[in-house]
């Protein structure tokens, strides 16, 4: 991990993105376009143009994902290098993906340019992996989503460093893939801690997070605990519910879905007469731990 993580480029998160090379290392001409033996076939188009929303999202860092792992859809700037399947693993704000590529004409990749490639060690890059089906895999580190990145692969019959742009991104926003991960898997019954956002309001109250949540027949009971501890009920619907304690902040155990928004109504006694406010609560049963 430590020789990956050496490879990873330095650009951050959120910063400007990489614009795509102006050219190959090696000249077109050069390319691999005969589909001989071992290299990847031709196809007629160049380039694969990454979607138009890939290129309008803001990029993701590993630390604004939970841990785990998340299905990659990736855009290459190459038709010579097509990725067939890239899973990403997520862990302590570290992202790697494996990918799998639909040929088997390349030795290495180097996360980076073609030309720092030939400027480091000639044994640099990252080696593929043949797995069980006889595809080239290669464990990638990835700095973050949504924005271009430089990879360099090496040809094997060519023995030639190749320029190539990549795009990682997620087919799901994150809270879309838990939502698929909870209706897939729902959670076993018993006593969890659990993710929950709060939006809505003028922003000056807020909710404990992690809290606790019991499961229980697969129905959900979350204790929701406010910053402020002025609120004298919420109500779901036509259902009140008022505070089993108010020491710190105002307490409530509420019926809740998980990975679906939650509209809910806080009274507070905070302002010169009491007001209800609408609020929306999630949960992400994709934070669940057991307590």
């Amino acid at each position: 991990m430590a020789a990956i993580l050496a490879w990873m480029p330095l650009s951050g998160c959120g910063g400007e993105t990489v614009p795509p090379a102006s050219g190959e290392a090696a000249s077109s001409a050069g390319e691999e376009q005969s589909g001989a033996p071992g290299d990847e076939a031709a196809p007629t188009a160049e380039a694969e143009e990454p979607p138009e929303d890939a290129a309008a999202a803001a990029p993701i860092c590993g630390e604004q994902l939970e841990d785990g792992v998340y299905e990659l859809a990736v855009s290459s700037s190459s038709s010579m290098f097509r990725i067939v399947d890239a899973q990403l693993t997520v862990a302590g704000g570290e992202m790697t993906a494996v990918l799998t590529l639909s040929g088997t004409g390349y030795g290495k990749l180097y996360m980076g340019t073609a030309e720092e490639a030939l400027a480091g060690p000639e044994d640099n890059g990252i080696p593929y992996v043949e797995n069980a089906q006889g595809q080239f895999t290669y464990a990638v580190p990835v700095a973050a989503l949504n924005q271009d990145t430089d990879v360099a692969a090496w040809s094997i019959r060519k023995e030639k460093w190749y320029d190539r742009v990549l795009v990682f991104r997620l087919p799901e926003t994150p809270r879309e893939a838990a939502h698929t991960r909870a209706t897939a898997e729902p959670p076993a019954d018993g006593r969890y801690t659990v993710e929950v956002t709060l939006t809505g309001g003028s922003g000056k109250a807020g909710v404990q997070s992690p809290t606790a949540v019991t499961i229980t027949d697969g129905a959900a009971v979350a204790v929701v605990t406010w910053s402020s501890p002025h609120y004298e009920h919420m109500r779901i619907g036509d259902d009140y519910f008022y505070p089993v304690a108010t020491e710190g902040g105002a307490v409530f155990e509420l019926p809740v879905p998980l990975d679906t928004e939650l509209a809910v109504s806080a009274q507070t006694t905070a302002m010169s007469t009491p007001h209800e406010i609408d609020y929306t609560l999630f949960f992400d049963s994709g934070t669940l731990k057991p307590a």
